[in-house]
């Protein structure tokens, strides 16, 4: 027969797998529609480095690296994750919490996140810190989605901290995180890593409605210039402490309205 310790076993090894498979199917499956627009012409004017379009054989050494880090490194700490976040109080049971709730504390979770990466990230481009952990992510000065967690086993574990260790302490404070909820963050987490390294710029990207959101418009320059634009989801760090270099909605308005000039 099956002790309650085995059961309770059993079930955090279910649900490591479970939370593995979920991570995979949605990092690769969010990357796929931007592989294939990568190879549609009509989207080429959504591109925001278009002259950097990356190639299949780019994409496979990306794709290969990544699921490298993933088995290696990323499957631990999913692994880890839920007797560490129940140990310190995650519920997994019924009933869900509600929503406003799961709303609330994902809007934190992901103003918290991105607190903790830009000052991290920042630190990752000190000099010494930057040629030995952080330069293999900059491999590609125009990203594209596959690359968001193309990156040293070291920077992923530093950055993951934001992602992961977060809502642990959370729950460890307030007593009051369901697994539901963090599966909710982790899937929106990773559309917006993904959706900032995709190298498109659309009119309807989401910092058109939310002019404080980073996204792609953001990120994509940081890429571009090695430098500033720290921030993952918000903007308001690097304006306020100086270290914003530009978006790429800025530099094509620039730039429509130079060709604009030259044709008067």
């Amino acid at each position: 027969m099956f002790t309650s310790t085995s059961s309770r076993k059993l079930g955090q090894h279910a649900t490591g797998i479970m939370s593995f498979v979920m991570h995979e199917i949605i990092y690769f499956g969010r990357a796929l529609p931007f592989i294939i627009m990568d190879k549609i012409p009509y989207f080429r004017k959504y591109k925001i480095q278009a002259h950097k379009m990356p190639t299949l054989a780019e994409q496979w050494q990306c794709a290969k690296l990544v699921l490298l880090s993933h088995f290696t490194v990323e499957l631990p700490q999913i692994w880890l994750f839920h007797p560490t976040a129940q140990y310190f109080g995650m519920s997994t049971s019924v009933p869900f919490p509600s929503w406003q709730t799961m709303a609330f504390q994902i809007a934190v979770f992901f103003v918290l996140e991105d607190a903790w990466h830009y000052w991290l990230h920042r630190a990752l481009h000190t000099p010494m810190l930057y040629k030995k952990i952080h330069k293999l992510h900059h491999q590609y000065s125009a990203p594209f989605g596959l690359a968001a967690e193309y990156a040293s086993p070291i920077e992923t574990m530093i950055l993951a901290f934001g992602s992961v260790g977060v809502p642990i302490i959370w729950g460890a404070v307030t007593q009051n995180l369901h697994i539901l909820t963090m599966y909710i963050w982790i899937i929106l987490r990773l559309f917006q890593a993904i959706d900032a390294h995709s190298g498109y710029e659309f009119p309807w990207s989401l910092h058109h409605v939310l002019p404080f959101w980073a996204g792609a418009d953001h990120h994509d320059v940081h890429h571009e210039k090695f430098l500033g634009n720290y921030s993952s989801s918000f903007r308001w760090w690097d304006y306020v402490l100086g270290t914003e270099v530009g978006s790429a909605s800025d530099k094509q308005a620039k730039q429509k309205k130079a060709a604009s000039v030259k044709t008067q």
